[in-house]
């Protein structure tokens, strides 16, 4: 806490004046997430939000068929936005009075863009495009303020980010004049087109990200998409309480989910992994793989929320497809997690393994169905969190002893 204390302190300071964009130094101490920053990350929670509420009621319909595709192009467009921001904010956040000012347009957005998700699960994303204009012409604006006050390579990658940007957003305004049927399916390739913009941008000259600042924003993103996964299950499992008082029936979606999201945190936290993000090869592997962390850690309250229907008898779906919409997003949550950030720093076959294995248990626990198979996930997820601690104990040398207390949040 110290240390972001002195960060806010820093703020109040470095905002008293209009600033040049001048690049932060990745060596820089007490680089700790801004008031700005979280304000930025709740208002843009909204989103997804709207995303999984939609896919949960395509589940509970029986149409996940048709749900699932949106969702996933609906929730790239949630994430891509809010990683624009965040990796520019790592390397060039003033906090003086454009940028704040800039950064609530961003926000305003990003609203917009909110309140156009149930359209676009029906293939109409007029809205949506409206919103995404706001909040890119706003990136547009802070990479050409970048250009304006650098010279040399740093000069030319902040042109070729507004350019790369611009390029992409037209095509998504593009998209609109399009027939409904065939808006979605026409954004499709603009995706890579997106993801390249970066890779492009940066082939001569690196953004000066903050590895621990990049890392923690990262982490707080997930503590808030599994916040608004637990909040929707606990809105369901009250829905589903007051109108048909089924307790039997919602206890163990409710226990398991819980033990499901529990898990999920503690696997996510029990190391620190800003140390493996060095340079930009590992990490725009890291940030992009988050797109299936947060994808999945959303999911699965959409899931929870189909699920309790289910249980309650409100939904159109068997046993099986009424387990799969919770253990698939679980599962996937715990192998993208050990892909891409657990995976670091462990030692021997069973700590490698631990995740994965733990993940095909989750797959295998589906075929219980129903509200059976939710529960048993949440415990196969708590014995994996559980197992994985007694490995790095054991590797420790702090089975027993006061040293286990100390190094008790390391497992997964």
């Amino acid at each position: 806490m110290g240390g972001h204390r002195e960060g806010y302190a820093q703020v109040s300071v470095r905002s008293t004046a209009v600033r040049r964009m001048v690049r932060r130094e990745r060596t820089e101490e007490h680089r700790a997430s801004t008031p700005l920053e979280l304000f930025f990350d709740l208002c843009f929670v909204v989103a997804v939000a709207q995303a999984g509420s939609q896919l949960a009621h395509g589940f509970a319909a029986g149409h996940e068929g048709n749900a699932l595709p949106h969702y996933l192009f609906v929730f790239f467009g949630v994430w891509w936005a809010w990683v624009n921001f965040s990796w520019f904010a790592s390397a060039y956040d003033t906090d003086d009075v454009p940028y704040r000012v800039a950064t609530f347009v961003q926000i305003t957005g990003a609203l917009i863009f909110a309140a156009g998700v149930p359209r676009m699960f029906e293939g109409r994303i007029a809205v949506a495009v409206l919103g995404y204009v706001v909040m890119r012409t706003v990136m547009i604006t802070q990479w050409l303020r970048v250009a304006s006050t650098a010279d040399g390579p740093e000069r030319t990658m902040g042109l070729r980010y507004a350019c790369g940007i611009a390029l992409c957003q037209s095509l998504w305004v593009v998209a609109v004049l399009l027939p409904h049927r065939v808006q979605n399916w026409a954004l499709l390739p603009v995706i890579p087109l997106e993801m390249l913009v970066p890779v492009f941008a940066e082939r001569r000259y690196e953004t000066t990200w903050h590895p621990e600042h990049i890392a923690e924003r990262y982490g707080l993103f997930t503590l808030i998409v599994l916040g608004e996964t637990v909040a929707a299950a606990t809105v369901a499992v009250q829905s589903g309480l007051n109108e048909h008082g089924a307790l039997g029936k919602v206890l163990p979606v409710a226990a398991g989910g819980l033990l499901i999201c529990f898990s999920a945190w503690w696997i996510y936290f029990a190391r620190p992994v800003h140390s493996y993000l060095r340079a930009n090869r590992q990490a725009f592997v890291w940030g992009y793989g988050h797109y299936f962390v947060f994808l999945s850690a959303a999911g699965i309250g959409a899931g929870l929320e189909a699920a309790v229907e289910y249980a309650v008898g409100a939904a159109h779906l068997s046993p099986v497809r009424a387990a799969a919409v919770v253990t698939v997003p679980a599962a996937l949550y715990l192998f993208t997690v050990w892909v891409i950030h657990a995976r670091h720093g462990k030692h021997g076959t069973a700590q490698v393994l631990l995740l994965p294995l733990g993940a095909l248990a989750v797959l295998a626990a589906t075929f219980l169905g129903g509200g059976a198979a939710v529960l048993a996930a949440g415990l196969l997820c708590a014995a994996t969190t559980a197992l994985g601690l007694v490995l790095h104990l054991r590797e420790a040398g702090t089975v027993t002893g006061a040293g286990a207390g100390a190094d008790a949040g390391q497992a997964g």
